[in-house]
This record gives C-alpha cells, sequence and structure tokens, in this order.
C-alpha cells in the first residue's frame, strides 16, 4: 500500500518547538520553557530551577520509546498546578493564623477573611460591682457592767462609759430584777433594779460622768433635760444651764422612779445609750451583788456586717447601695451606713495582745490580709423574714453608668504605640476602628469613637 492509500490520519499540526521527531531510544536534552508569568523562580516560597515535581533537564534513558505525538509539557503543567495549590494553601494559611491580620494602627486596613466570632455593640446600663460575703444581725453586742462604787473612783461612773447603777445612793446594792434576753429597752425604760430602785435608760452619746444640781451648765445638762421633755416633763428650757426648773422636773421624775426626791442627779442614777437596745445576753442573776458584767445588748434593727477584703475598699463610701441576699435567695436593699478601719489579722500576734501564737489553738498561725469593717442597714425590715442571725450575699454597686455603648473586653485589640481598636465587620470584609475606653465591668467595657453605634458588630475571638 502506497502512502497515499494508507488509513492512518494525517498528523496533527503542532506548534513550532513544541514537539520533536527522535529516533527510538534517543532522548531529547532540551529544556521545556515555562510561561513567562510562571518562570521557575518567580512563584512565591520557590526558588529558580527548583519548582515541585521539575528537573533542570531531562535524563537520557536507554531503550526508551516514547509513543507518538506524546506531548513533553504535561509533567511542567502538573507541577505547576502543584505549585500554585502550595501557595494559595500558604496564603490561607497565613490569614487563618493572623500574621496578616490588622494590628489596629490602620482603620482601613481589610483582613482577609472574617473573624471567628462576632458581637454587637450595645447600648445599656453598666454597673461597677462585687459580691462578697456578709453576715446579719444585731451587729457587735456592747457590755453593761455595774458601776464601780463611789467610794472606788470618787464618781460612781460605770466602767464601759455606758452609764451604771445606783451610784448616789452609795454602795453596790443587791440586783433584784433584770430582763429576759430579747427584750427590748427603750429610753426610761428599766435596765435593771437594785435593791429594788429602777435604773431607767436615757439616750445619749455619752454617760453620766458628774452630778447635775442648780448651777451646773454644759452639754450633759442639755442632753438630761432632751430626755426629761421627751420623756414628758416639762416647765423648764431645753439648754445647757441646770436651773431650779430644771430641779423641779427632775423631781417629779425621781418621783415616778419611787426614788428620793432630791432634785440632784448622780452619775449611776441612769444608764445612756445611743437608742433602744436589744438585750443579747443576761451574765447576772437576781440576789447576786451589784458587780461585774450585767449583760450585753445590741441595737434593736438588723444589719448586715462586712468583712470587706482592703482591695475592693474604693467600691464602699457611705450611702453606697447594695443588694443583700438572704438565704432563701430573697433580696433585700441594703445602704452602707458606717466604715471602720481596715483591721490586722488574726494571725497577728501583736493585733490579739494575748502573745500566744494561733498554732497553740488549732489557727494556721499565719498572717491573713486585713479587712475593712463595713456596716449596712436595711430598711426594708420585714423584708429580711424571721431571720435573726444568717450567712448573706452582699452586692455591692460601686458605680453606674447609664445609657452607654458596651462590648465585650476580649473585643478590644491592642494598637501599636497604645490605645485599643475594634475589628467592625463591613460586609465581607473587616476593618479596625480606633475607640476610647470608659467602665469596665461584668466582663464588658464602656466605648466610644468613629463609626461605633448600637448594633455594630464587632471581631470576638473565640
Amino acid at each position: 500500500m502506497t502512502p497515499d492509500e494508507t488509513d492512518e490520519p494525517a498528523a496533527r499540526s503542532e506548534p513550532s518547538g513544541a514537539l520533536e521527531r527522535r529516533d527510538p531510544g534517543r532522548v531529547s536534552t532540551k529544556t521545556a520553557e515555562a510561561p513567562p508569568d510562571t518562570a521557575a523562580g518567580n512563584l512565591p516560597g520557590t526558588a529558580a530551577g527548583s519548582l515541585p515535581g521539575t528537573a533542570a533537564e531531562e535524563t537520557p534513558a536507554k531503550d526508551v520509546e516514547p509513543s507518538a505525538g506524546t506531548r513533553r509539557r504535561r509533567p511542567l503543567r502538573t507541577s505547576l498546578i502543584v505549585v500554585v495549590a502550595i501557595a494559595v494553601a500558604a496564603a490561607a494559611g497565613i490569614a487563618a493564623t493572623g500574621t496578616l491580620g490588622g494590628d489596629g494602627d490602620d482603620p482601613q486596613s481589610s483582613a482577609p477573611s472574617g473573624p471567628p466570632a462576632t458581637a454587637e455593640v450595645e447600648r445599656t446600663t453598666l454597673v461597677d460591682s462585687e459580691t462578697v460575703d456578709g453576715n446579719l444581725g444585731y451587729g457587735e453586742a456592747q457590755t453593761v457592767r455595774a458601776p464601780a462604787s463611789s467610794a472606788d473612783t470618787g464618781t460612781g461612773t460605770g466602767s464601759t462609759g455606758q452609764g451604771g447603777g445606783s451610784g448616789g445612793d452609795g454602795g453596790n446594792g443587791i440586783v433584784t430584777w433584770l430582763p429576759e434576753e430579747g427584750d427590748v429597752v427603750k429610753r426610761g425604760d428599766t435596765v435593771y433594779r437594785v435593791d429594788q430602785r429602777e435604773v431607767p435608760l436615757l439616750y445619749g452619746s455619752f454617760p453620766l460622768y458628774r452630778t447635775l444640781r442648780p448651777g451646773t451648765e454644759g452639754a450633759d445638762v442639755e442632753m438630761l433635760e432632751k430626755n426629761l421633755r421627751a420623756l414628758g416633763y416639762s416647765g423648764f428650757i431645753v439648754d445647757d444651764t441646770y436651773n431650779s426648773s430644771t430641779a423641779q422636773a427632775v423631781r417629779d421624775w425621781q418621783d415616778d422612779l419611787n426614788r428620793k426626791e432630791t432634785g440632784t442627779v448622780e452619775p449611776g442614777d441612769a444608764l445612756v445609750a445611743s437608742g433602744a437596745r436589744r438585750v443579747a445576753d443576761v451574765q447576772a442573776a437576781p440576789g447576786v451583788a451589784l458587780s461585774g458584767n450585767l449583760l450585753t445588748w445590741t441595737g434593736t434593727e438588723r444589719i448586715v456586717g462586712v468583712d470587706l477584703d482592703v482591695q475592693f475598699e474604693d467600691l464602699v463610701d457611705n450611702g453606697t447601695k447594695a443588694t443583700v441576699e438572704l438565704p432563701d435567695g430573697n433580696t433585700v436593699q441594703g445602704e452602707v451606713t458606717d466604715i471602720g478601719t481596715p483591721s490586722t489579722s488574726r494571725g497577728d500576734d501583736s493585733a490579739s495582745g494575748t502573745g500566744e501564737s494561733d498554732a497553740g489553738s488549732g489557727g494556721s498561725g499565719g498572717n491573713e490580709d486585713p479587712t475593712l469593717p463595713v456596716e449596712l442597714t436595711v430598711k426594708d425590715q420585714k423584708g429580711l423574714g424571721r431571720y435573726q442571725a444568717a450567712a448573706v450575699e452582699v452586692t455591692l454597686k460601686a458605680e453606674t453608668r447609664e445609657d452607654v455603648l458596651v462590648v465585650p473586653v476580649n473585643a478590644l485589640v491592642a494598637r501599636k504605640g497604645g490605645g485599643y481598636a475594634l475589628e467592625v465587620v463591613t460586609g465581607d470584609s473587616t476593618e479596625y476602628r480606633p475607640v476610647k475606653l470608659g467602665m469596665f465591668a461584668d466582663g464588658r467595657v464602656e466605648v466610644s469613637g468613629t463609626g461605633i453605634k448600637e448594633g455594630t458588630v464587632v471581631g470576638v475571638p473565640k
């Protein structure tokens, strides 16, 4: 058969230089030329002549007979696809790790992909608070002691400075009556009886410490006259002068107490306290000599005491509001009314005054952080229920900011040179916008800045 009569298809025309007719067993030593935009060494992360899956020149091989029409560029094309895939994967990895992410310096810088999580800027009331342990009760109890005899001191003044016993009538006498635990003693009520003589309660800020008679002047005279007026006695002017009108009112008072009407008042004739008192514990008994501790008492309203860690000292001030949670889950509102001074640790021997170590009494023997005694009053006494003493939780509200924009604290991005920014989501990209910070509370922070408003979506790390 002649060439013109062959059944084989005519050879396809190939671009010049694309194919080379060779004899069997011979391999071309020409190096395939790469396209200009993918020349070896011009791809990211590759070096000249080191493309993955390619060699600088082909190696002769014996007895190799390539089939007719085989293209020699296929290995190079496959290698280029692999290289491009590696480069794309590397870029994606960089974006995912944040290596190319913005640091907040350029407000217009865009991230290659969205943040792992987002949150919206909220408008709310931000409250700076701290929850601490507290104790519900009637406050610290004070001890009422029998007055020292006039023979011992020359004055008959009670040893606690809270008043005393018979005093003016001389001698200690015998206790003939005492109140019961839980009793409330008000102005004019009897605190105890000695030799059946009543010793009443007066309101004031300091005890009777001297004999008051016509011609005496001072703040103690005014205190006595205020109490007489409150008890219903009249005929005198409340001032700091003890005159004959005052003496007459005193006689009327003494008559009602079944006392000798002398018109003068001795230091032990009455006890003085700042207000009504609740008997906490009775420590004496009728029939014993009037001496030593008689009883302890407290205020009549339940209060909350807190031993506050000094690190939270800035959370409290007189008037600071607080929420008190009771053991049953109910809550009442309280207010800070008294702040003491930081106390030394109970483990500190110098503070205990005993000179003994805690090691011998079951204590740890180590120093604890000092605490700040804080007292809170509760106006809604009925809201406290039947609890007389209980452990409670107190949430102190130090500062409140109303109608402010807030974001989670971990949404903040530190900027080089100082300050912070937020990664704001804008469509399919993000940009960093600088913000000013306000108050921090409950894991959130107050923010403000250009382009930051309620509902703005910001990036938050997972």
